[in-house]
């Protein structure tokens, strides 16, 4: 036999080889579904993010396990169903010892991992975990990792598959003739598919056959019974042909995978979404018709059915909407129901539906899947999970429910996906036990690839409080119930943990109605009590919600103060402002808790300046305006300091003659500035005020040169700069003692000038003169003089050094008479 083996070994490790020799073009290819290389090189997963929840208003979970890179596929512990672990790209791996909190702990595979990542338990709960490896950029196999205590620790890595492009694996989990043996499939290249399978629980794997209908992504492997005999049949499937009407060719082993036999090929696929690139697509993310197989291992009344699932458009051809479809096959394989319509939007074709995953479980028969659908978006650019099940072996579906808890748009160009159309990870996953389900999926609902989870079916959970106050010898109770579910029928028993217990005295937790909820919605009663001189201070209670077999599994947090009172403080201005309780700084909002009685101080500064901007005290929220307050604290108590923005209105000027400016005006206050007066003498010069020059939003800027609008009144809104315009006037003179007999405007000289130019003018009477300079459009720029002269002779300086080349006029008034002339500014 194993002579016989050996030429198919030699001819798959050659095509391989041969495969692998055009990499550089395999991102491109259509007929893989590798990660584009240059973002499997570039993208880093940060799955040691702390897991957290997202809860919606009704009371539903999602789990956050971070961010990784799509691809989940997750399994459950068939011994412990509260045990589960997922992992996705590339090696974002988590795990649950409790099916609420998460924790990751990622393997060492000893070479190079380029994802794909595939799960699975055996019947005695040791977990399998394997991904693709190679060498440089060349995907040449599959590496698999596995544990015995669910990935807390790892045993050694083997070699599992040969091949380029997209595993499957399946454990037996039964207790059969095979029972814990292990089977992958992976496309090979050249039209073949191989399969491997473990006979020792993963410490190794050995081929089995290559099968020569697998040009496709999308080769699966599961396992079923053969009449009475557990495990008694491993089907496979592959997928080749067409992309956009692909073929689905089945093959059966009855013998734990030694050999395989073929049974049928069918066609029932064809496009999903729109072909773009020789890809299927929807809304730019790519996707594709897998053929997701599964079989019921129950002993229920469809024990042995085989069933196929896949996404396909409805009507079919290019650019239609897709819908979920399940057919099932009772002769392992070889004919098969017609179409069986899994989602029930209404009608069927009006939105989208893509990306599906499905699990059958191995003790009710249940048959789960989930999808991408986008029927509440009228646009269909956005999706949610959604979830279904049938009952009746795959005939009928359950309503379908909404999984994940929030929309996420469809092409997520944030994400760190590429390519045209973009790739998002290729698949999700589903596992169950008796009870529920747990889906695994890559979300984008933060523009990244976040990886969730959720229980379906499921219930909400809700607690009436999330702070109490007990003081000892005292009790009080809080309501705990479930709202809402989504399918879920079983009953939901809750339990209160301490999680820092006291160093003296006790809290008692009880139900007094019972802690047991199954009929919906509901609620239960818990009481806290605190006895035996309780040391002062702050408790959590984990308050817990199971299932009958611990899963669905949900938590919500309830703090507990005993003779002790919670201070709640911040600013409204975040940590711009640094405030003190009892000397202690801090500048973000704090809960402190304090002993009943404990005198607390807790004082914020007047004012705080910020550059431009100024943050000035207003009053505490229980009204008090004293910056500081002093006082005992007995009860909870909520303290925020509020401040009211101030704005900066700068002041530029060259002469000490303004007001108004460089302090701060309350935001959207009236602020008032100017100069004390148009002209100001000093040193023997005279400066003559000119106007403003505004900097910034909302500021004023004089329209002109006149000088006149000494005083301003402007809203403030932000922060502003007024400068203050000022020319030195050059001088004026009085050049004789004669008294004129006539009035007479001199022309000036020099001209042409620059800068400076004389005029001079004779002024018979006393009167107010007033001598002005205008540019070529008549805009008045310079006023040289206005006020009352007695009769004579006299000269001005004219300075033009702030004004441009060119033609100006400058004009007398004095009295009745007026007189204009022309000069020239040359520079």
């Amino acid at each position: 036999m194993k002579k016989l083996l050996l030429l198919p070994i030699i001819v798959i490790i050659a095509v391989v080889i041969g495969f692998n020799s055009q990499s550089t073009n395999m991102d491109d290819d259509p007929n893989l579904d590798r990660i584009p290389s240059e973002l499997l090189n570039a993208h880093q997963p940060d799955s040691e993010l702390e897991d957290a929840v997202w809860t919606d208003e009704e009371g539903f979970d999602n789990y956050f396990l971070g961010i990784d890179f799509a691809e989940a596929h997750i399994s459950m512990n068939p011994n412990d169903p509260k045990q589960m672990f997922v992992a996705f790209n590339t090696n974002g791996t988590h795990y649950t010892l409790n099916g609420i909190d998460w924790a990751t702990n990622m393997p060492n595979f000893g070479t190079n991992i380029f994802g794909d990542p595939i799960t699975a338990y055996d019947s005695l709960g040791r977990l399998y975990y394997e991904n693709m490896s190679g060498a440089g950029g060349n995907i040449t196999g599959t590496r698999i990792i596995s544990s015995d205590d669910n990935a807390q620790t790892w045993r050694n890595p083997v070699n599992g598959n040969i091949g380029v492009d997209k595993n499957w694996m399946a454990a037996d989990q039964t207790a059969g003739p095979y029972s814990n043996y292990v089977y992958s499939v992976f496309t090979a290249g050249g039209g073949s598919g191989n399969i491997v399978r473990s006979i020792d629980r993963g410490n190794s794997f050995n081929f089995v056959t290559s099968l020569s209908t697998q040009f496709l992504p999308g080769m699966m492997v599961a396992v079923g019974p053969n009449g009475a005999t557990q495990g008694g049949t491993v089907y496979v499937v592959t997928n080749s042909g067409n992309s956009f009407a692909p073929n689905y060719t089945f093959y059966k082993s009855e013998n734990g995978g030694t050999t395989f036999n073929y049974v049928s090929t069918q066609q029932f696929a064809n496009y999903v979404g729109t072909n773009v690139n020789g890809r299927h697509s929807v809304e730019n993310m790519r996707t594709r018709p897998y053929p997701y197989i599964a079989a019921d291992n129950s002993y229920g009344p469809h024990r042995g059915r085989l069933y196929l699932i896949y996404a396909s458009n409805n009507p079919p051809g290019n650019g239609n909407n897709p819908n979920i479809y399940c057919r099932y096959s009772d002769n392992q394989g070889a004919t098969w129901s017609g179409e069986v319509l899994v989602n029930d939007n209404t009608p069927a074709n009006s939105s989208i539906q893509f990306h599906p995953a499905m699990w059958c479980d191995k003790e009710t028969g249940r048959l789960y899947v989930q999808w991408m659908d986008t029927r509440n978006t009228p646009t269909n650019d956005s999706a949610e999970i959604y979830a279904s099940y049938s009952d009746n072996g795959g005939v009928n579906w359950a309503t379908n429910q909404k999984v994940s808890n929030k929309k996420m748009k469809i092409e997520c160009t944030s994400c760190g996906g590429g390519g045209t159309p973009r790739y998002q990870g290729d698949y999700n996953s589903v596992a169950s036990n008796s009870i529920t389900s747990i889906m695994a999926w890559a979300d984008f609902r933060s523009n990244n690839f976040s990886s969730y989870v959720a229980y379906f079916p499921d219930y909400a959970m809700k607690i009436s409080d999330s702070l109490l106050k007990v003081n000892d010898g005292q009790n009080a109770n809080i309501t705990v119930s479930v709202p809402a579910v989504k399918l879920y029928d079983k009953t939901v028993t809750f339990t209160g943990t301490v999680t820092n217990p006291p160093s003296s005295g006790n809290i008692n937790i009880t139900f007094p109605n019972g802690n047991t909820i199954n009929s919906y919605p509901g609620q239960v009663t818990m009481n806290i009590a605190a006895s035996g001189g309780v040391t002062p201070g702050s408790y959590t209670i984990h308050v817990e919600g199971r299932g009958p077999n611990g899963t669905p599994a949900h938590r919500r947090e309830l703090n507990v103060l005993v003779n002790a009172s919670l201070l709640s403080i911040q600013t409204n201005r975040g940590n711009l402002v640094t405030y003190t309780v009892n000397g202690n700084p801090y500048n973000s909002p704090q809960q402190i808790v304090f002993p009943d009685g404990a005198n607390v101080t807790v004082e914020t500064p007047l004012n705080v300046p910020q550059a431009s901007n100024n943050y000035m005290f207003t009053q505490w929220s229980n009204g008090s305006t004293d910056t500081t307050l002093n006082f005992t604290i007995n009860q909870n108590t909520d303290l925020t300091a509020h401040y009211k923005r101030q704005y900066l209105l700068l002041m530029n000027s060259s002469i000490g003659n303004t007001f108004g400016g460089d302090q701060y005006y309350d935001s959207n206050s009236q602020a008032t500035f100017g100069v004390l007066s148009r002209i100001v003498s000093g040193n023997g010069l005279y400066s003559e005020f000119k106007g403003w020059i505004g900097g910034g939003p909302g500021s004023y800027s004089s329209p002109d040169s006149s000088g006149m609008d000494t005083v301003v009144t402007v809203t403030i809104k932000n922060p502003i700069v007024e400068t203050a315009r000022w020319y030195t006037i050059v001088g004026i003179s009085n050049v004789g003692d004669e008294i004129p007999e006539k009035y007479d405007l001199s022309q000036n000289y020099p001209n042409p000038f620059n800068p400076v130019t004389n005029i001079r003018f004779d002024i018979m009477k006393e009167g107010n003169v007033k001598l002005s300079v205008y540019d070529i459009t008549g805009k008045e720029v310079s006023v040289l003089t206005n006020e009352v002269l007695k009769p004579g002779s006299y000269e001005v300086g004219f300075d033009a050094s702030h004004l441009s080349s060119g033609v100006y006029y400058y004009r007398i008034e004095a009295g009745e008479f007026v007189s204009v002339k022309r000069m020239v500014l040359l520079k």
